[in-house]
């Protein structure tokens, strides 16, 4: 039995090794894992530092210049709609005035008009009745 110790030994030690040298492999590769992901970090922050961080500084002021432009616009619109409201108001009153007006004017002409009608009806259906005396 003592051979067969021996070899269950040897083949255990060699076990114990590529176990070790596993533990190694991994730990290794852990701590390449790990300064790969710092350099991406630094990779990162060195390209949001020279490219996004310059983007969104233009894309804000953009904004900033664009909230500016609707607020000009909306105050503009509001001004012009009111103008056109009071504008409509006014032409209306106008309106009002004049149809007032011109039906003042017009209707006496127009009372003149037909009474003189009347006249001439009253006298020409006056003729051709026979005078009752």
């Amino acid at each position: 039995m003592s051979g067969e110790l021996g070899t269950t030994n040897l083949l255990l030690g060699i076990l114990a090794a590529v176990s070790v040298l596993e533990a190694l492999v991994m730990i290794g590769i852990a701590v390449a894992s790990f300064k790969a992901y710092r350099k991406v970090m630094v990779l990162v922050d060195g390209i949001d530092t020279r490219h996004v961080a310059p983007a969104m500084a233009r894309i804000n002021a953009i904004l900033d210049d664009v909230k500016t432009v609707t607020a000009t616009v909306k105050e503009e619109t509001e001004r012009v709609d009111h103008a056109i409201h009071t504008t409509m108001g006014r032409i209306d009153d106008t309106a009002s005035r004049m149809r007032s007006n011109v039906r003042a004017k017009t209707s006496a002409v127009v009372g003149l008009v037909r009474g003189v009608r009347v006249a001439i009806e009253w006298m020409l259906h006056s003729r051709h009745q026979p005078h009752e005396t």
